[in-house]
């Protein structure tokens, strides 16, 4: 397990973790790398499976790479905080227990250089040979459900169905001739870029679907901002979450009981979602997009979802084989299921890679440019709790806000002390981005230096203090890492007041909307 914070499943009733290396924030990549120094240097390669699978010359490049001084656990400790043999006795496991299988979720992608470990990671996952084979791989989590099947089917910026590249013009030709218009082959902007330009007066209008991203984007100052410098902005929810409350049209949402479709998860495997109830809001969510898309002047003849899948699996070469009739015969299917693999796929890369040979990539580290100064002297860390989903929007409306009401910084009895902090106090947590108030838990589940807070409640404004920095490749937020001070506080922050202020008009003019309209029975 590694983890900057003890948590539960480091010890339960039925798992224990052999080893907790509890690196501090930010450190992933070096952790990464005194893994593989001692795999490398203590002959735990498999040289065999390297020899049949993997260049050889990207191998001893990164062979010398990781074997360098610097690269080692003694060296690194003083970076990422871990006493190196416990870092050793670790990678010793993993390249000798047989099968060796890595999960990771949010922990390894919210960083900085996010995209450097998960290539860390397949390195580790090769030179190891534990790939390819059941109760092996590289298996990253999902932080919601059906992020990949989002993913699948084209929802980054630069990519159609199927992770092709919208500069193919091959690619591009087929969805031109299925949709009957001309695609532009530069790729969009992402959830950052997108922000920046609005503040610029160059982005003007979202369309926002079943994502609160006011309360989940860092920064929201910045995110707010944005969002008041566009012309149109539309948010389709099943919630008036914080986002619908800066649109000028809210479209309705249906839940999982009210539609039809499907849903991927982290393993590729296609499930059927059917539809229980009639959607409150009248209209399923293809039915909104259908009816918005006509009245853009785009006609959609889908009828039903099924339809929208056979056309799916007639663009998508890694889909050919998929259809609610397969998937009602099999009960779900892990893609690619095509004419080579008719059943679908349960383990991947058996034979060979996708690309080919597996490559290995040089993974150096670099320091977070968000650093402990004396002004902000600790680091930060958000994550989640079993009890609430995502942002709360929807579980902190059940019963489950039993086990967790309010959204609190847990903080090292040491950092307490050092500032007087009590259990239960209310204490300011200051960045370079902003001010946020919150009640103090302390806990040793964080190390000294690092404090911890999760993001469930709007006006908590976990976000507020949270950065832009972002993945070099992904732009995914730097969640994980930020420099802040933790100093006892009497009254909430001046974003809390003014938030308090806002949030109670928007709800004011909800009211006043609801009461027109049964005034006037429409």
């Amino acid at each position: 397990m590694i983890d900057p914070r003890c948590i539960d499943i480091v010890d339960t009733p039925h798992v224990k973790a052999q080893y907790h290396l509890q690196l501090r924030p930010g450190t992933n990549v070096a952790m990464v790398n005194s893994l593989a120094h001692v795999i490398v240097t203590e002959g735990l390669l498999k040289e065999e499976f390297i020899a049949e699978r993997c260049e050889a010359r990207a191998f001893e490049q990164w062979r010398e790479f990781v074997s360098r001084e610097e690269n080692s656990p003694e060296t690194m400790e003083a970076t990422t905080g871990v006493p190196a043999h416990k870092v050793r006795e670790a990678a010793r496991v993993y390249a000798n227990g047989g099968n060796g299988a890595i999960y990771y979720g949010l922990g390894v992608t919210e960083h900085a250089q996010g995209s450097t470990t998960v290539m860390g990671i397949a390195n580790l996952a090769m030179a190891t040979g534990n790939i390819g084979r059941e109760g092996v791989g590289v298996n990253p989590l999902r932080g919601q459900n059906n992020v990949q099947g989002s993913c699948d089917m084209g929802s980054f910026p630069h990519e159609l169905p199927g992770y092709r590249h919208i500069s193919d013009a091959a690619t591009r030709a087929l969805f031109e001739e299925a949709w009957d218009v001309k695609l532009q082959n530069e790729p969009g902007l992402r959830i950052p870029n997108m922000f920046d330009a609005a503040t610029h007066g160059t982005f003007m209008g979202l369309y926002c679907q079943g994502e609160d991203i006011v309360q989940s984007d860092p920064n929201t100052q910045h995110v707010a901002d944005a969002l008041s410098a566009m012309e149109c902005i539309v948010v389709q929810d099943i919630f008036l979450n914080e986002t619908a409350k800066y649109a000028h049209v809210l479209l309705p949402g249906s839940t999982f009981l009210e539609k039809d479709g499907t849903f991927t998860n982290a393993e590729r495997r296609i499930s059927r979602v059917r539809k229980v109830m009639p959607p409150l809001a009248g209209y399923s969510d293809w039915e909104v997009t259908i009816k918005l898309s006509r009245a853009l002047g785009y006609e959609m003849n889908y009828t039903h979802p099924s339809e929208i899948m056979d056309e799916i699996a007639r663009l998508t070469p890694t889909f050919h084989g998929v259809s609610y009739e397969r998937l009602d015969e099999l009960g779900s299917i892990q893609w690619p299921c095509n004419e080579k693999a008719p059943d679908g796929t349960p383990t991947m890369h058996i034979d060979e890679f996708v690309r080919g040979n597996g490559r290995f990539v040089i993974t150096k580290f670099v320091a977070t440019p968000e650093k402990v100064t004396r002004k902000y002297p600790l680091l930060l860390t958000t994550g989640r709790i079993l009890s609430q989903y995502n942002v709360g929007a929807q579980t902190r409306r059940t019963e489950n806000s039993q086990w967790h009401d309010e959204d609190r910084l847990e903080i090292h009895p040491v950092d307490a002390e050092d500032r007087g902090i009590r259990h239960d106090d209310w204490v300011g947590i200051e960045s370079r981005a902003g001010q946020t108030v919150l009640r103090a838990k302390i806990s040793e589940r964080m190390q000294p230096g690092v404090v911890y807070t999760t993001f469930y409640f709007p006006e908590s404004g976990a976000n507020v203090i949270t950065t832009d920095s972002s993945d070099w490749a992904t732009n995914c937020p730097e969640y994980k890492v930020t420099a802040v001070q933790v100093l006892p506080v009497e009254q909430p922050s001046q974003w809390q007041k003014d938030y308090s202020r806002f949030n109670t008009q928007q709800l004011e003019l909800l009211n006043m909307r609801d009461v027109a309209t049964t005034t006037s029975g429409k």
